[in-house]
C-alpha cells in the first residue's frame, strides 16, 4: 500500500482526521490528538471534560434543559390557529386588547362596578328609608290610642293598667320586621346584579331609616289634637293618647344620634333576611350565571371559535 492510499479501517470523525498522516509515514511529526487540546484559536473552557471531543461538547451545549411552560391561554376562551406562543412570564393577552374586557378581574372594570355598587346601595337606602313613611301612617292605624280623662289634677290613664302602650309597642315592633324581611327580599330580586355587599348595607341603612321615620310619622298622627285636649279639656272630659313607643327611640350622644329598642327590628330583618338568601343562593357569585349551551364560548374581535379550526400550535 503506497503512502498516499487512505486506510481503510481509519474513520474521519473529528475535524483534525484530515490532518492526520498516513500509517508509516514516519517523517512527520505526530500532532497531538484534538480531544487532548482545545482547536487553535479557542481557549479551553474550565468546565469542560478533558479527553471530551469537540463533537461531543457541541451535543452538550445543544442537549435541551428543563423546559418553562409558557402561561396558558384563559380558560373558557377559544385560541385561535397559528397563536404565538409568549415568551415565559410575559402576558398571554398581550396583543389583543379585544380579549381584555372577556376575562374577569379586570382591575378597571372591577373600579368601575364598585362605584356604581356603591351609587346603587345609597339610592336603595335612600328609597326604602322615604317608605318609611307610608309605614307609619299604617302603624298610626292600626296600634290603639291609650284612654285618657281630664281630672282637676291633670290628665291620667283611665284605666290603671291600660294596655294600649303594650300594643302599640307590639304592632309597630311586627310592621317594622316585616318590612325589613320585604326590603331584603325586593333588593334581592330587583338589583339581582348588584348582589353582595352593596345590598346588603343598603338593605340595612334603609331599614333603618324607615323605623326612624315610620316612627315620627306615625306618633304625631292626632298629636295636635290631643296637647289641644291637655289645655283646654274641663275636668271629666275623656279622649285618646296617640300611638307612641315606650320599647325604643333615640338616645343622643353629643351631637350623635342613636337608635335603640325596637326602632332597629327593621334593619335586623332586612340584614338577617339578606344573609338567609345570600347562603342559600345556588350562585357562587350570588349572581344568576348565563347557561352554557354546549356550544363554543363567544370570542374576542379577531377570534374565531368555528370547530373546523386547527388547535393552536
Amino acid at each position: 500500500m503506497s503512502p498516499d492510499t487512505p486506510d481503510p479501517e481509519r474513520v474521519a470523525d473529528g475535524p483534525g482526521a484530515a490532518a492526520r498522516p498516513p500509517a508509516g509515514a514516519g517523517s512527520f511529526p505526530h500532532p497531538e490528538r484534538p480531544t487532548d487540546s482545545a482547536p487553535p484559536g479557542r481557549s479551553p473552557d474550565p468546565g469542560e471534560r478533558p479527553g471530551r471531543s469537540p463533537d461531543e461538547a457541541a451535543a452538550a451545549d445543544r442537549s435541551p434543559g428543563p423546559r418553562e411552560e409558557p402561561p396558558g391561554w384563559p380558560g373558557g376562551l377559544p385560541v385561535p390557529a397559528g397563536t404565538p406562543v409568549t415568551a415565559p412570564g410575559a402576558d398571554p393577552l398581550a396583543g389583543y386588547p379585544g380579549v381584555v374586557g372577556e376575562v374577569p378581574g379586570v382591575p378597571a372594570a372591577t373600579r368601575r362596578a364598585g362605584g356604581r355598587g356603591a351609587a346603587v346601595a345609597v339610592g336603595a337606602a335612600l328609597l326604602l328609608t322615604v317608605f318609611g313613611a307610608p309605614l307609619g301612617l299604617l302603624w298610626a292605624l292600626v296600634a290603639p290610642g291609650t284612654p285618657v280623662r281630664m281630672t282637676a289634677e291633670g290628665a291620667v290613664y283611665a284605666t290603671p293598667q291600660p294596655e294600649q302602650p303594650i300594643a302599640a309597642d307590639g304592632w309597630f315592633s311586627l310592621l317594622a320586621f316585616g318590612f325589613g324581611v320585604l326590603a331584603a327580599i325586593t333588593l334581592w330580586v330587583v338589583l339581582r346584579r348588584r348582589r353582595g355587599a352593596a345590598g346588603l348595607v343598603a338593605g340595612t341603612l334603609g331599614g333603618l331609616g324607615a323605623a326612624v321615620v315610620a316612627w315620627q310619622v306615625g306618633r304625631r298622627i292626632g298629636l295636635g289634637t290631643f296637647q289641644r285636649l291637655l289645655d283646654t279639656a274641663p275636668p271629666g272630659t275623656d279622649f285618646t293618647k296617640p300611638a307612641d313607643l315606650r320599647a325604643g327611640g333615640i338616645n343622643w350622644y353629643g351631637p350623635l344620634p342613636v337608635p335603640h329598642g325596637n326602632l332597629l327590628l327593621a334593619a335586623f330583618g332586612a340584614a338577617v333576611t339578606y344573609t338567609l338568601l345570600a347562603g342559600w343562593s345556588r350562585w357562587p357569585s350570588l349572581r344568576p350565571e348565563p347557561q352554557w349551551d354546549g356550544g363554543w364560548a363567544p370570542g374576542g374581535p379577531g377570534i374565531s371559535s368555528e370547530p373546523g379550526d386547527q388547535p393552536a400550535r
